[in-house]
């Protein structure tokens, strides 16, 4: 269960949110104390907002343990469908091998690299591609782009959408095949059109948005890839609490783990590699 849902008061899931605590585990271990301490509340709410959660997490674990018991899988099905499942092609063989096929549908995509490796590139590119319809065997769906830096470039998504339909027309070509309705059908403004872009501009915004995407996807259920560029952004620039940005940014993946397996979507994080010089003794 989720903090916003809680029966407290609006101001103080929004202190709790604010200061990392977007789930009921996050808030198992601590006392009153150190709850009143890090809210900057009396201890007195402190504890009527961890009977509150004691209470919520107690009603919820009874209704998980009924799931459970009901929704058993054997291990052979989950290969089933696991191997049934569709990828997204990154448009390049070498890098779809070494993903096993594609960005893979029901689970989460760290893509990592040093600034300027091409990693918004390749997110709008998977953007564009998750779009390809099932004769292409593509997944027909849309995307969420999620931009927390502002690199994203629009012109450059217009282009990869062309690169896109030309790619799909030799195909068609190639296989002697008629697509010729699909292929007319599809332009680069439609594969815009299918783009849902939010702009990100603090990480209170971030974890905001990623509470709200369950709600969203519900109301656009062909929503087959989120992308995230980059996850990690304003945590650098705004955090100086190790635990508090590690603690948050574990809820903000345990949420998109949670969505993949709901909706059946993926999910691509991109992320900067960074070197952080020390000085030390030499020995």
């Amino acid at each position: 269960m989720e903090i916003w849902r809680l029966p407290i008061s609006a101001s103080q899931r929004g202190k709790l949110i604010s200061a990392g605590y977007t789930s009921l585990s996050s808030l198992s271990s601590l006392s009153p104390s150190e709850l009143a301490r890090e809210l900057k509340v009396s201890e007195t709410e402190a504890m009527d907002i961890l009977k509150a959660a004691s209470h919520s997490r107690g009603a919820e674990t009874s209704n998980a343990s009924c799931s459970i018991l009901e929704g058993a899988q054997s291990a052979w099905d989950m290969l089933h469908d696991e191997e049934s499942l569709m990828h997204i092609t990154t448009s390049s063989a070498d890098l779809d091998n070494i993903l096993g096929g594609g960005i893979h549908c029901k689970e989460v995509t760290e893509i990592g690299g040093v600034p300027g490796i091409g990693k918004t590139q390749l997110g709008m590119q998977i953007a564009v591609n998750v779009q390809i319809p099932h004769d292409f065997g593509g997944l027909g769906g849309k995307a969420i782009y999620i931009d927390t830096e502002g690199s994203f470039m629009v012109g450059r998504a217009f282009q990869i959408a062309e690169a896109c339909i030309e790619d799909m027309s030799e195909y068609n070509r190639f296989l002697r095949k008629d697509f010729q309705e699909c292929k007319i059908n599809m332009k680069p403004e439609d594969i815009l059109e299918n783009v849902f872009y939010f702009r990100i501009c603090s990480y209170t915004e971030q974890i905001a948005l990623i509470n709200y995407l369950d709600k969203f996807i519900s109301e656009h259920k062909d929503v087959k890839v989120v992308v995230v560029d980059s996850v990690t952004f304003h945590f650098r620039q705004d955090f100086d609490d190790m635990a508090l940005r590690t603690r948050v940014l574990s809820g903000m993946a345990l949420k998109l783990m949670n969505l993949t397996k709901k909706f059946s979507l993926a999910v691509v994080l991109l992320n900067q590699a960074t070197i952080k010089h020390t000085e030390a003794p030499f020995n």
